[in-house]
């Protein structure tokens, strides 16, 4: 039943992704008195099709995984006369650009309007205060101390630990000085701490805070699993959701933090602990699996459990109302969207550079895997994880690889400057070279995706 959410969840966040996407070049076209044959929400055999009145077959077809809308097209076959003038290839350049180009742009407006719809729901979230800070860490050698709220990084607000978040991506894969601004506890005026990084989460697996040595203020959360990952160190111990923690080699266990550092602390060591399921006691043996620690480059333990949700306390110190009007929030959306194609493309360019590793890289599995899970979290999670997506659709298919719609413009874009069309054997090279490319990378991202899972 939770695989059959996951994939429905998939379906329901890239099926309108993939239809918005496509509808943008449908549109354009039609604007622009092109005739459209074929609009088509994936690839394969049709389950689904039906033709207009206008004359363009509209289908639903088997593999989900991206669409297409087939114009008139001189280049493609024999058009009578009579059409010619609503054909793709005797539109002016701007109209054709304009076509190509509405795909990708329609994508980025709905992030826009998803973010500004988050915004304006407003609610609350976690102030950046600082729970903990490991020994021997960045943060420690910077003289981040627990309670110090954070304020900026690098000279941009920071309102919450999304944020925070997002402000350390723009530092994936580098070195040298980041710069904190932090109110101490208690105290009204910043000071600016300064952490050194040495190829700053280079990989994927690395956790962003973790990894400088802060460990974030949470409230206390009950020892209480939630979910245990399949085929994890944890499901093959046999822990199962709902199982409550009470002691681990004999140490009372009595929130979940305690759970997490007793498993960072034993990789790959048999572990003692004592359960409640249901009402019944009793010990078993568990034995976490291991990851390097992007922080001190050490080994620690993975189990593959994440926690139950409780309600619990959060004291209004800890607080942030993020309510915004309509106006501000708009403004906040478009920053939001062009935060993420920035941060898309700087890590795009990272990892073609070697700065970061290509286990970055997701596929449709991973992306299914995401949107089920934050299904599970809310509409709210769900609807934020379709901005992201949206946004990342609408960069990727602007990169100016031939088979992609930027690889499209780019030919237009040499045309303009050279006043006639590349020669149709350099576009059909580039075509062969970009199906190779984005075929290679297509099965890199599900061999990741791949890897993740087991």
């Amino acid at each position: 039943m939770q695989f059959l959410q996951i994939v429905l969840a998939g379906i329901l966040i890239l099926g309108p992704l993939i239809a918005i996407h496509e509808y943008g070049h449908f549109w354009m076209a039609r604007r622009c008195g092109v005739r459209v044959l074929t609009f088509s929400i994936g690839f394969g055999p049709a389950v689904w099709q039906y033709t207009g009145r206008d004359g363009t077959e509209y289908r639903l077809a088997a593999i989900p995984l991206g669409g297409f809308v087939r114009m008139l097209d001189e280049r493609e076959g024999e058009v009578p006369d009579s059409l010619k003038p609503y054909a793709f290839n005797r539109q002016p350049l701007s109209a054709r650009m304009a076509i190509v180009a509405a795909g990708p742009l329609i994508n980025l407006l709905v992030a826009v309007l998803l973010y500004w719809l988050l915004f304006l729901q407003g609610g609350e979230s976690l102030r950046p205060v600082v729970g903990r800070v490991l020994p021997s860490s960045a943060a420690a050698s910077a003289g981040v101390l627990p309670g110090d709220e954070l304020l900026a990084i690098d000279g941009r607000d920071v309102l919450d630990w999304e944020a925070v978040s997002y402000s350390l991506m723009d530092r994936l894969g580098e070195s040298g000085p980041v710069v904190f601004s932090v109110r101490p506890r208690g105290v009204e005026h910043s000071v600016n701490r300064t952490l050194t990084i040495k190829n700053y989460l280079a990989k994927s697996n690395s956790d962003p805070f973790r990894e400088l040595g802060l460990i974030p203020w949470a409230p206390a959360m009950p020892p209480v699993i939630g979910t245990v990952s399949t085929s994890s160190a944890a499901d093959l111990a046999g822990l199962q959701a709902r199982d409550v923690v009470l002691e681990i080699n004999g140490h009372v266990i009595k929130e979940w933090s305690q759970v997490v550092e007793e498993i960072v602390a034993s990789p790959e060591k048999a572990m003692t602990w004592r359960i409640d399921r249901g009402g019944e006691r009793f010990y078993m043996t568990v034995t976490p699996g291991m990851e390097r620690d992007g922080l001190s480059d050490q080994w620690r333990g993975r189990l593959g459990i994440a926690v139950a949700e409780a309600n619990v306390h959060i004291p209004d110190e800890y607080k942030r109302s993020n309510g915004l009007g309509p106006v501000t929030a708009l403004v906040a959306a478009v920053g939001k969207t062009w935060q993420i194609m920035s941060l898309s493309l700087t890590s795009l360019w990272k990892m073609l550079t070697g700065l970061i590793g290509v286990d970055n890289l997701s596929g449709p599995i991973t992306i299914v895997k995401v949107a089920g899970q934050s299904a599970s979290m809310g509409w709210q999670a769900f609807v934020g994880f379709m901005a992201l997506l949206s946004v990342s659709l609408g960069v990727l298919n602007l990169l100016p690889i031939p088979v992609l719609d930027g690889g499209h413009l780019l030919y237009y874009a040499i045309e303009a400057i050279w006043r006639r069309p590349l020669p149709e054997s350099v576009q059909l090279l580039g075509l062969r070279v970009g199906v190779a490319l984005m075929g290679s990378v297509m099965l890199l991202a599900i061999l990741n995706d791949i890897r993740r899972l087991f």
